[in-house]
C-alpha cells in the first residue's frame, strides 16, 4: 500500500494546555485540578535501584480545557437527539446509558475557518457580539469559501488570546442562533470556536426559549458536534483557511464530553 506523502503537511496544534486556573465556566464544578502524589523521593530504592518514580492525579469537569460536547450534553424539554429522554434509566450517577462519550467518534473531515475577527478588521471582536449569518455570508465570499456536507466549520472571534485573561475570555462573544441554524442547515459534522461555549453567553433565545440556542439547534436537533475552547492563534497566523481537522475524544462511558487534541493539517507551503 502506498502511503500518502506527509511531507506535504503541518501539523497546526489546536488545543490550549490544561492548567490549574485556565478559564472555566461558574457552573463546571469541579475545576481542573492537578497533584503530584507520588515523588521520586518516594520510590523505594530497594525494590527500583537507581530507577525513581514520579505521578500525578488529574480531576475536573469533562468541560474544562478544549473539548467536544457529546449528545447527552444537551437536552430540550427532556428530549436529546435521535428522540431519547433523559430519565432515572438513562441519566444515571455514573453516567449517561444512551448518547454517552463512549460514542464520540474520532473526526477526521476537511474544515473551514470563518476568520470574523479579520472580516471586522480587528484581532478580536467585542465582548457579548453575536456572529450573524451576513457576518458568515461575508466571510466565505471574501475568503473564497464554502460551507460543505460533512465538513467542520470553525469560528475564530480572537479569544484565544485571553486565555490568561479569565474575566475578558469569559465575557465572549458567540454565534448567533440565526447563524447556527444556518450552518446546521448545510449538514455539517461538527463546528467550534476559540472561546467557552460557541454561543454568546446572555444569548436568550425568545423563539427556542432557552439560552446557548446553539446547543439545542446543533447538538440536540441536528446532530452536529460542537468544540470548545479551540485555540485557533497559530492557524489564524499560518493563513491557511482551508485544511483537514483531526480529533480524538477519549472514551469516557457515559461521560457527557470528553477533551480532546484537535489538530488542523494544513498545506507545507
Amino acid at each position: 500500500m502506498a502511503l500518502p506523502d506527509l511531507t506535504q503537511f503541518k501539523i497546526i496544534d489546536l488545543e490550549h494546555i490544561r492548567e490549574v486556573g485556565m478559564p472555566e465556566y461558574s457552573t463546571h464544578k469541579p475545576l481542573f485540578d492537578y497533584e503530584i502524589v507520588h515523588r521520586h523521593e518516594d520510590t523505594d530504592k530497594k525494590v527500583q535501584g537507581t530507577r525513581t518514580s514520579a505521578w500525578g492525579n488529574y480531576s475536573g469537569n469533562e468541560h474544562s480545557g478544549t473539548h467536544m460536547d457529546a449528545y447527552c450534553h444537551q437536552a430540550e424539554n427532556g428530549m436529546m437527539h435521535g428522540g431519547l429522554t433523559v430519565t432515572e434509566e438513562t441519566e444515571t450517577t455514573s453516567g449517561f446509558t444512551v448518547n454517552g462519550a463512549e460514542n464520540l467518534p474520532v473526526v477526521l473531515a476537511p474544515a473551514i475557518l470563518l476568520d470574523i475577527a479579520a472580516l471586522k478588521g480587528v484581532e478580536s471582536l467585542e465582548p457579548h457580539y453575536r456572529v450573524t449569518t451576513e457576518d458568515i455570508e461575508d466571510c466565505c465570499s471574501k475568503d473564497g469559501l464554502t460551507i460543505d456536507p460533512g465538513s467542520v466549520v470553525l469560528v475564530n472571534l480572537g479569544y484565544a488570546r485571553y486565555w490568561h485573561d479569565n474575566d475578558r475570555y469569559l465575557s465572549c462573544p458567540g454565534v448567533s442562533a440565526t447563524a447556527s441554524q444556518m450552518i446546521a442547515d448545510k449538514k455539517v459534522l461538527a463546528v467550534g470556536a476559540d472561546n467557552f461555549g460557541w454561543d454568546e453567553p446572555t444569548d436568550f433565545d425568545e423563539e427556542l426559549n432557552c439560552n446557548g440556542p446553539g446547543h439545542v439547534l446543533l447538538i440536540v436537533r441536528a446532530g452536529i458536534y460542537i468544540f470548545e475552547n479551540l485555540n485557533l492563534q497559530a492557524l489564524v497566523s499560518s493563513g491557511h483557511k482551508e485544511f483537514i481537522f483531526f480529533a480524538s475524544p477519549l472514551k469516557i462511558k457515559g461521560g457527557t464530553g470528553s477533551p480532546v487534541r484537535p489538530l488542523a493539517l494544513v498545506a507545507n507551503s
